[in-house]
Order: C-alpha cells, then sequence, then structure tokens
C-alpha cells in the first residue's frame, strides 16, 4: 500500500494491515508449538517445517494448478516432519533441543534442495478475503485484504482454548504435559498423545508456510522465513501457553515487521534497517522479560522439557 497518497493516516493502516498478514504464519505457528509444548514436549524444528511447509505449497500450487491442494500438501509435509521428529523424541535419552536442531537443518535443506526448480515459476495465489470494502480508496482496500489462513488460525485459536479446557483428550494433553506419571497412572498413553500433539503442530507449522508462499509474500525463496519458525517459541512463552494469547502475540509480532515499511510509505527512511529488526529486538525482550523463574514458570506445563 502507498501510504504516502493518503497521508499519516497510511501509517496506523499499515501496520494493521501489517500486523495480520505478517501475523498470520507466527499464528499457525505458535499454535502448533503451544499444543506440542502442552503435551511436554518442545519442538525447535519448526523453522524447518515452515519452509518445507512453504516449499512444498508453492511446488504443488505451481503443479495442480490449485492453492488450496498445495495448503494441503503442506500441511501433510508439516505432518511428515513432525512424525520424524515424534518419532526420535519418543526415543530413550534423546533430548528434544538437539533432535530440535537436528529437524530444524534438515527441513530447512530438503526444502532449498527440492525447491530449486521452483524459485522462478509463478504459482496460483490464495484468494484474498477483503475487509475494505467500505473505503473509496484502492490502497485501504488492498491493504485490509486478509489471508483465508489468518481466518483458519483465528477458529483454530478458540478451538484449542475449547478443548484444553473442556474436553476429556484436552485434560489428557494437560495432565501428560503437567505430570506424565500421574498420566499414566491414569491409563492415558504418554507416547500417543505426545506423538499426536506432535504431528498435528508441525502440520500447523507447514500451513503457516503455506501462507508465506502462496500469499504474503507470494513467493517461494530460500530467505522466505526470516526465523520465524523460530521465534514463534519466544511467542508462546510469551503467549504463557495459551492458544487464544497466541492470536494476540502473533498480531503484535506481525505489527513490529510492518512499522518499518509503513514508516518508509510516508518518506521516513531514517532507521529503516533499526526498524526491520523489531521483531528481532522483541524475541530478545520477550526472552528478556520472561527469564526468572517465577515469570517463566507461569502457565509452563510441568513436565516441559523434561523428556519422561
Amino acid at each position: 500500500m502507498n501510504a504516502e497518497s493518503i497521508g499519516w493516516w497510511g501509517v496506523p493502516i499499515g501496520i494493521l494491515a501489517g500486523a495480520i498478514r505478517g501475523g498470520t504464519p507466527f499464528l499457525l505457528v505458535s499454535l502448533g508449538e503451544c499444543l506440542t509444548e502442552k503435551s511436554g514436549k518442545i519442538n525447535l524444528g519448526l523453522e524447518g517445517v515452515l519452509l518445507m511447509g512453504a516449499m512444498t505449497a508453492y511446488a504443488i500450487s505451481y503443479k495442480s494448478g490449485s492453492p488450496w491442494v498445495g495448503v494441503m500438501a503442506a500441511g501433510i509435509a508439516g505432518a511428515v516432519l513432525g512424525s520424524i521428529h515424534a518419532f526420535l523424541v519418543s526415543r530413550p535419552k534423546v533430548n528434544d533441543i538437539a533432535a530440535g536442531i537436528a529437524m530444524l537443518l534438515f527441513g530447512t535443506g530438503f526444502a532449498f534442495y527440492l525447491g530449486k526448480p521452483f524459485i522462478q515459476p509463478s504459482a496460483p495465489q490464495l484468494p484474498g478475503i477483503s475487509l475494505g470494502g467500505w473505503s473509496h480508496l484502492p490502497q485501504i482496500a488492498a491493504a485490509l485484504k486478509i489471508s483465508p489462513l489468518f481466518v483458519l488460525g483465528v477458529i483454530i485459536a478458540f478451538i484449542m482454548r475449547w478443548v484444553f479446557r473442556s474436553t476429556r483428550w484436552g485434560m489428557q494433553v494437560r495432565a501428560v504435559g503437567d505430570s506424565p506419571a500421574a498420566a499414566r497412572a491414569m491409563g492415558v498413553s504418554v507416547s500417543k498423545t505426545r506423538f499426536i500433539c506432535i504431528v498435528a503442530g508441525s502440520a500447523m507449522g507447514g500451513i503457516g508456510g503455506a501462507h508465506l508462499s502462496l500469499f504474503y509474500p507470494g513467493a517461494w525463496t530460500e530467505a522466505i522465513s526470516s526465523g520465524q519458525g523460530l521465534m514463534a517459541v519466544a511467542l508462546v512463552i510469551f503467549a504463557r501457553w495459551n492458544p487464544v494469547q497466541c492470536l494476540w502475540a502473533s498480531l503484535l509480532f506481525g505489527g513490529a515487521q510492518a512499522v518499518g515499511p509503513s514508516l518508509q510509505a510516508v518518506g521516513i527512511n531514517t532507521g529503516y534497517y533499526l526498524w526491520n529488526a523489531s521483531p528481532y529486538v522483541l524475541t530478545l525482550l520477550v526472552m528478556i522479560i520472561t527469564c526468572s523463574n517465577k515469570r517463566t514458570l507461569a502457565g509452563a506445563p510441568g513436565a516441559l522439557g523434561a523428556g519422561s
């Protein structure tokens, strides 16, 4: 959007549009990580899942002519990587962090290798949902066109909160994440529950990658993720393992990404690269603020990363 043509009003509108567009992959990946961590496991490989999902979505959309087939393929690709990760972390004495880093490198390298032929071709893109029909300005109408995957993420966030609070399966996931020994005593299969959570969480991460390549920025390049998969881990901590709070935190991170381009659009170029670093600075601040034991433990699953 050319914010300069509508004056300074373009800055908040640009940030709002950026919060939704840029926040969508944060939302889907953080929801996936929230589900995984609720079961007591950590998946640092979601950056690789995000890239694999983006590449798969773009390639399948190009080959099939349907972006929705690409989205489904991205979810399947994420689930496949998630199943490998779930198998690894279920082995005795396998560290969650080490396995996650290994999957990050594997997913990233595999996506780069398979995605080489699809950097130049143009794939069909996901249709946008227009929220700017009330304005006669085409800039506003274009800015307020949101991805259908954002709507999907919002729905998933509220469904996840309901599942965790009000369903038997959600309570089993929380029990597994808080006290695996107690969950086993109740007859709950800890390994099966964690396997399902990791695979489902990775599938959401793959769909988050589909947003990047099929909506915004809407292309496949090797630098498309910019570390969003890793930042989502900090976002989950910031959101206190609450799916709906992941939604608000994702919008905050997405809006931080949009500050630099929105200011540049009205002629402010000073500190442009510094503003573009806002999401990374925000990630560091989140980690610093939550570094105390009292803050870190608030809302965290009791067995998170314990390897039990």
